[in-house]
């Protein structure tokens, strides 16, 4: 019987990674994006070598009602990983009002939602998994991207308390918080500030998408079945 992931932010760089680890191993799959209806088209080429069923679908997250269009697209689900991701650099005296909304929209409120919509499928399955990716800011905090870190921080806080809520319906909830990852969100770190960045992480580089995407894997695998309430550091041992 077929498995099906939904996957929100599947356009991205983790989350293409992501959806890529899982349709070789043999899950079929939803794949959410917003704008980048070329990346998707690009990467469902690439996935249907793997002999699944996957399926686009487009919604705009940053809209407090984003996660009601994927809901209608949802039909049986086994697992739903939260990777939708914006950042924002900058001073919080400098944010304006929208974008500070837009953070809150796409990594709370939606997956909040979202999650609450399709609760009801999981948990006629007496089983399921839900993933979130948060971010290591999430648990140290950074200066210059304070609501960026609020937001992920929220997503743990979360997952800690929906794991213990859920855990008798044989659903795990986690969170991967990832370090400095090569991915379009590095795009605004010059050459230096990039390199500055590698030698403070004690492995000595940036991580790669796979690297999350094998973490993820894990934790819907059966290997992680006693796991759950957690958030898992794929960072290089940065701010351990």
């Amino acid at each position: 019987m077929k498995k099906f992931v939904l996957i929100t932010g599947a356009s991205g760089d983790i989350g293409g990674a992501i959806a890529q680890v899982l349709a070789k191993e043999g899950y079929s799959l939803y794949l959410h994006y917003h704008k980048n209806q070329l990346r998707i088209e690009q990467l469902m080429t690439t996935l249907n070598t793997y002999g699944g069923e996957y399926i686009a679908i487009s919604a705009d997250l940053t809209s407090p009602e984003g996660y009601q269009k994927i809901v209608e697209n949802i039909f049986s689900v086994d697992a739903i990983i939260h990777c939708s991701g914006q950042a924002s650099y900058g001073l919080l005296t400098d944010m304006n009002e929208v974008d500070i909304q837009h953070l809150m929209n796409v990594h709370v409120l939606n997956p909040i939602l979202l999650t609450r919509a399709l609760m009801p499928k999981l948990v006629a399955k007496q089983q399921g998994n839900i993933q979130f990716i948060s971010s290591i800011w999430g648990q140290t905090g950074s200066a210059c991207e304070t609501v960026y870190s609020a937001v992920k921080g929220a997503q743990i806080s979360f997952v800690k308390a929906l794991s213990k809520e859920v855990a008798y319906n044989g659903i795990r909830v986690n969170a991967i918080a990832p370090g400095a990852i090569e991915s379009k969100m590095m795009a605004s770190f010059n050459e230096i500030e990039v390199e500055d960045i590698k030698n403070d992480i004690p492995i000595g580089r940036l991580g790669h998408p796979n690297e999350v995407a094998q973490a993820c894997a894990f934790l819907l695998s059966d290997a992680s079945s006693y796991i759950t309430g957690q958030t898992i550091s794929v960072n290089g041992g940065w701010y351990t």
